[in-house]
């Protein structure tokens, strides 16, 4: 039987990039699809890598394997030691306990008044550990499915897609780079033919779907979603505030992509463009909205056993909820409704 051929397109959102761990663990489990590419930001270009390393290693096999290596080592980088006694409480509860805790409340104080610059020969970027370690004959590899990180070049703000060879610790680390936390991630560009800084991808495309249209790649996009398209309730607090002002921006490249797909689908349902002369593209989203409105800023700068556990278990769940509905439309139809996400 012939299999399901689908791109990925990965969000950023930190720590809350285990749920798309979870995404990816139910989707490498389905006999009949194939990822064919992958679209990846900050930790949606980690989980991409991992993917693909274990995939060229052992199959799904490996790149499941390889994924839960990953979000081990992530889960042990911090943990404020709350998550034991705080677990029956539920993941808000314990979101709220970390957001107000007092590692939390005395790193936002240093993050606004100092600059990641400030620290000397102290800093250390906290996933240069993880990063080295992959297995980048295997990252870089021509061996599907192919992957595309996606940074922010400081100098003139414009997106940077790493490819191929491109693809190493600086650039994983660069796609990953909140400029508040980090220091901006410099490397030789070839595409500018100079040394350039490089800030979190999330800035220009979380993630960019351009170069997901051609390369022989098939016509649908399931877009893994981390960051809320929508929050009922108005942010009052300053933190609540601020995390708001970042969703939008994070989402905002994304939805500006979505916004030209749709245009071009309709001028193509219409006749004003010829069938071939665009890319007739298919968009499927998994997200569990629910879920990460609960969640706070403070959960995807600390990594905590319990709401990577939380949120594994709930991309696992969604990718079966998405699949359920909409595996018949893979290869047929969009289960996005663009038009009314824009109308």
């Amino acid at each position: 039987m012939a299999k399901l051929k689908i791109n990925l397109a990965l969000q950023g959102g930190g720590a809350h990039g285990a749920f798309t761990w979870g995404v990816l663990d139910c989707l490498l489990q389905q006999d009949d699809i194939e990822i064919c590419g992958i679209s990846g930001t900050s930790a949606g270009a980690l989980n991409g890598a991992a993917l693909k390393a274990g995939m060229v290693a052992n199959g799904c096999a490996g790149a499941r394997e390889n994924l839960d290596w990953l979000w081990h080592e992530v889960a042990g980088v911090s943990d404020i030691g709350m998550s034991q006694w705080m677990a029956p409480f539920g993941v808000a509860a314990l979101s709220k306990a970390i957001e107000y805790s007092w590692p939390v409340a005395v790193s936002d104080a240093v993050s606004n008044m100092t600059s990641p610059y400030a620290f000397g020969p102290l800093y250390k970027n906290s996933l240069q550990d993880i990063v080295t370690r992959f297995n980048y004959d295997q990252v870089c590899g021509d061996a599907a499915p192919q992957l595309f990180v996606c940074a922010t070049r400081v100098r003139n703000g414009k997106i940077r897609v790493f490819s191929g060879d491109e693809i190493g610790p600086d650039a994983l680390m660069a796609s990953a780079c909140l400029p508040t936390v980090f220091k901006a991630v410099e490397m030789y560009d070839s595409e500018t033919g100079q040394s350039e800084a490089f800030w979190d991808g999330g800035y220009t495309g979380n993630p960019a779907l351009f170069h997901l249209f051609s390369n022989g790649l098939p016509g649908d996009i399931v877009v893994v979603n981390i960051n809320p398209l929508e929050r009922k309730e108005i942010p009052k607090t300053p933190k609540q505030i601020q995390n708001r002002i970042n969703e939008i921006s994070f989402n905002s490249s994304l939805l500006r992509e979505l916004r030209a797909i749709e245009f071009v689908q309709r001028l193509l349902d219409k006749g004003t463009l010829n069938e071939g002369a665009m890319s007739r593209v298919r968009v499927h989203m998994i997200a569990d909205d629910v879920l990460m409105e609960q969640l706070s800023v403070a959960t995807k700068m600390i990594p905590n056993p319990e709401v990577i556990r939380t949120l594994h278990k709930a991309g696992f769940d969604a990718a079966e909820a998405f699949l359920a509905a909409h595996k018949a439309d893979i290869g047929k139809r969009s289960s996005v409704d663009l038009k009314g996400m824009f109308s």
